[in-house]
């Protein structure tokens, strides 16, 4: 059997036995056991890949970072600064804009796991519960990653820029619409689903007051991205080091402007829920440290799915939209498509590609490896946002689909379009 196919039925293993066994994580290890088997490993190499991918710094540092996120967030919510932000915004806002609003903002720090984050504000948002838990998982989870096609901050933008060579500028120009592709078919799937009455009130607020209440928010995006500009050498430590500073400034903010008394923070740091949601994130980093390992020929697994693909003579463009879908898919994360799949895509455009299909390429992979991404069951944000929640991951991924193809044709119309517009440009140009 192809390991295509193996790695896709893996992935269907997770969704079917979660929805028998109700329980995430026994999911995952049905879906890891399953790959681990058919992929050749031995007991001994599965022992040394997954211990390895759970020592290592960086992947200790990401499970430290989603801990301090629940108990930002669990703070936030017991000293009532995350009611009055939600109030705030629900005074001045409609419930449609404010509930897509609050899961945007905290899109912009790129937290792992973040949606674990805006869930509880997307949750206050909708007071008198009137809305389904399926929309309120789709809304929390669309919304929060509209900012990842150019944001700079996130990981996988970087990478790209630099496997691509496009400058910073170029990037952002190409990628920019992709978002307002997102936002626009987040609004007609979702959005319109919400009631679109006025605010509450139109109480006015200080901006000062304002401020405070969104401080903490701020200070995690301002502390990330200063260290990552003027303290380059700290993220060189781990990588996750500058937003596990910024998150912990946040929450010495908050207990100094909204103290908790011992008892909460007893409550708020024995929280089995917490616990069981960093069990989760490991199990999706060993299935992804099994994506990217090699197997026991020494080949990688996504170089022998590159070339499947190859031996079945599929065009070339179809292997560029394929590639990063696929990539996407089965690692659930923005860096791990591009990293796994984007010098795949550059070299399939030849060696010195015009810079017209360099941007539109960048552009139309970058788009099916995003929504592979979203539609991939072991996304940490889909899974943490379903367990908060409490609704089907088959559900969740199914419901998002029309969206997805919405955002992937809209991309591809985009890709043409800015195909045509740079070629008249350069060749006038030149």
């Amino acid at each position: 059997m192809p390991c295509l196919f193996k790695v896709l039925i893996s992935l269907t293993i997770i969704i079917i036995s979660y929805r028998i066994l109700k329980h995430l994580s026994l999911a995952l290890l049905a879906g890891i056991a399953v790959l681990v088997l058919w992929s050749g490993h031995s007991l001994e190499s599965f022992w040394q890949i997954a211990w390895q991918r759970l020592a290592e710094a960086n992947n200790l540092f990401l499970l430290l970072v989603v801990v301090q996120v629940i108990w930002l967030s669990n703070q936030m919510a017991q000293s009532g600064n995350m009611r009055a932000l939600v109030q705030v915004l629900l005074n001045r806002l409609s419930k449609r804009t404010s509930i897509a609003l609050l899961p945007a903002l905290i899109g912009l720090l790129p937290m792992p796991g973040g949606a674990i984050f805006s869930a509880p504000l997307v949750a206050d948002s909708d007071p008198d519960n009137s809305l389904p838990p399926l929309l309120k998982t789709q809304i929390n989870y669309w919304f929060r990653h509209i900012w990842e096609y150019w944001w700079p901050l996130y990981p996988a933008v970087l990478l790209a820029m630099d496997v691509t060579g496009l400058p910073i500028a170029i990037f952002l120009i190409i990628q920019i619409p992709m978002s307002v592709i997102a936002i626009t078919a987040g609004y007609f799937f979702l959005l319109r689903k919400v009631s679109a009455t006025a605010a509450q009130t139109k109480e006015s607020i200080h901006f000062g007051q304002f401020l405070h209440i969104l401080m903490p928010i701020l200070l995690v995006i301002f502390t990330y991205s200063f260290i990552k500009i003027f303290f380059p050498d700290v993220a060189q430590i781990n990588k996750y080091l500058p937003i596990a500073i910024g998150i912990l400034l946040a929450q010495l903010y908050l207990q100094w402007s909204r103290p908790l008394t011992l008892i909460f923070w007893k409550g708020i740091l024995s929280q089995r829920k917490t616990y069981d949601l960093v069990i989760i994130v490991a199990l999706v980093r060993i299935y992804g440290a099994f994506i990217e390992a090699r197997l026991p020929g020494g080949t990688l697994l996504m170089d022998v799915i590159r070339n499947e693909l190859s031996d079945w003579n599929i065009p070339i463009f179809a292997m560029i939209i394929l590639i990063p879908f696929i990539s996407g898919i089965t690692t659930g994360l923005g860096i791990g498509f591009v990293g796994a799949s984007f010098p795949i895509v550059m070299n399939l455009i030849g060696q010195n590609p015009s810079y017209t299909d360099l941007a539109t390429t960048t552009v139309i992979a970058y788009a099916f490896g995003y929504m592979g991404m979203i539609l991939s069951p072991v996304h940490v944000c889909l899974l943490v946002t379903n367990e908060y929640f409490k609704t089907s991951l088959y559900k969740s991924i199914a419901s998002l689909i029309p969206t997805a193809i919405t955002v992937l044709i809209l991309g591809y119309l985009y890709y043409e379009l800015l195909h045509f517009i740079l070629g008249t440009f350069l060749t006038n140009m030149f």
